[in-house]
């Protein structure tokens, strides 16, 4: 069985006992419990549920494990003959989320 989940501006294909990496959750402490209510698709054994948006009464939690950092990303920005060279650095903040059951 597995789900298609949104959380806020992304989408996860996930499976019970997953590790998904979650936007930034600052107020969330590792233990607790998260439920994502907006399940797009709902696959068990080959009986498939798409939702025009969501699938009705589908929901998937969670357990929070902790926060991570995503892999550096550098952003450089150059013009040429005009002496610009502009180097930045950016590591994203995201939260693990151990997925513990999906309910249809």
């Amino acid at each position: 069985m597995y789900a298609v989940i949104r959380d806020r501006n992304q989408q996860a294909t996930v499976r019970t006992g997953d590790v998904v990496m979650c936007d930034l959750l600052a107020s969330a402490q590792p233990g607790e419990t998260v439920t994502f209510d907006e399940v797009l698709l709902l696959s068990d054994e080959g009986n498939v549920q798409v939702g025009a948006p969501t699938v009705k009464g589908a929901s998937v939690t969670g357990e929070i494990l902790g926060m991570r950092k995503g892999s550096k990303l550098v952003v450089f920005r150059f013009k040429r003959r005009k002496n610009v060279r502009v180097k930045r650095g950016h590591r994203q903040k995201y939260t693990a989320v151990k997925i513990t059951s999906i309910d249809a």
